[in-house]
């Protein structure tokens, strides 16, 4: 299996397993927020917004600006 396939399924994993954990903590985490489950669950939507949006703009950037301009740059969004 050539490395970048396992990469790609390793990651893909990972993305689907964070957002079906967060929906099994979604009645806890409306209750931490003091609103209604309905409404903790946007915390999903956003979630897959960014996982859709965030690659695609830090490509685009990065070809514009040059990778190794925007990596300190994106460093700090990552660990936010």
């Amino acid at each position: 299996m050539p490395l970048a396939l396992l990469a790609l399924a390793i990651s893909a994993f990972g993305i689907g397993t964070t957002e079906f954990v967060m929906m099994g903590l979604l009645p806890n985490v409306a209750d931490d927020l003091g609103t209604s489950v309905p409404t903790a669950g946007h915390l999903v939507s956003a979630y897959a917004l960014g996982v859709v949006i965030g690659p695609s703009a830090a490509l685009c950037l990065g070809r514009r600006c040059g990778f190794l301009a925007v990596a300190p740059a994106a460093r700090p969004v990552c660990f936010a």
